[in-house]
């Protein structure tokens, strides 16, 4: 497992060429390679950017903690979609969880000041574990970071954790040099309201003067779809609250 200086100086070093680092509470190893073997670069290989499981795990808080990475960027990737993910336990492939399907966190987006690649951490002080998950002290997971590029690819970045009782001493201290929130990062909200349902049928019909209608035959309304960017600099970038008045608009025009 990396640690936090180490992972500082890489960040240093690869500032252009970096995709995702996780600066706290660790990181599987440098997957910020381009070669022959991975001509496209480790990262994009699923689920951990190509690097295996490490024995050297890093305590994490059994009620959840933080999750600190430097996103990173190529040139003409000025946006992202963002993924928090666990997996549980070692009896998956590599030692590894069995699949990365748990997630922590809603998705959002995260929102860069130009198309060029730039430095800039995004911390999220308390991730909570994934809905109805039961952990306990000693139980081994994988923490899964996956960042969603403009053009549909996905990178993914690990760090492999053993959790700990909140008041272990062996869980690394949070605090303003290994997690905060750069200016030049902002967030945006994300979420969709339904167009068409599922199993909704159209059925066109021959209406007057031989023009074509269409009857639509579903269990649920259909109603206007739009994704809402908000940049949000703020910390609070869960602040999903602030899409209500957005929701309301939208529905009163249907009205």
């Amino acid at each position: 497992m990396v640690s936090s200086s180490t992972i500082l100086a890489v960040l240093s070093a690869t500032l252009v060429s970096a995709h995702t680092v996780i600066s706290y509470p660790g990181w599987r190893g440098n997957s910020l390679i381009t070669n022959e073997t991975f001509p496209y670069g480790m990262q994009w290989l699923y689920p951990c950017g190509g690097m295996n499981t490490t024995s050297n795990r890093t305590y994490w808080p059994t009620t959840g903690g933080a999750v600190a990475f430097q996103p990173g960027w190529f040139q003409g990737h000025a946006t992202a979609f963002m993924y928090v993910n666990l997996g549980f336990g070692t009896d998956g492939p590599n030692g590894g969880p069995q699949n990365m399907s748990n997630p922590m966190v809603p998705p959002f987006q995260i929102q860069g000041p130009s198309k060029n690649p730039y430095p800039g951490t995004v911390c999220l002080p308390q991730v909570p574990l994934p809905a109805g998950a039961n952990v306990k002290a000693g139980d081994n997971a994988t923490i899964q970071v996956v960042e969603i590029a403009v053009h549909g690819a996905a990178l993914f970045s690990c760090v492999d954790i053993t959790f700990a009782e909140p008041n272990d001493p062996r869980i690394a201290e949070v605090n303003e040099s290994n997690c905060f929130n750069s200016n030049d990062i902002g967030f945006a909200d994300v979420y969709t309201i339904t167009t068409k349902a599922a199993n909704q049928i159209d059925t066109p019909s021959q209406g007057q003067n031989g023009t074509t209608t269409s009857t639509t035959t579903s269990g649920a309304e259909s109603s206007v779809t739009f994704w809402y960017f908000g940049r949000h600099k703020q910390h609070n970038w869960l602040g999903y609250a602030g899409m209500l008045p957005v929701v309301v608009g939208g529905l009163w025009v249907l009205l």
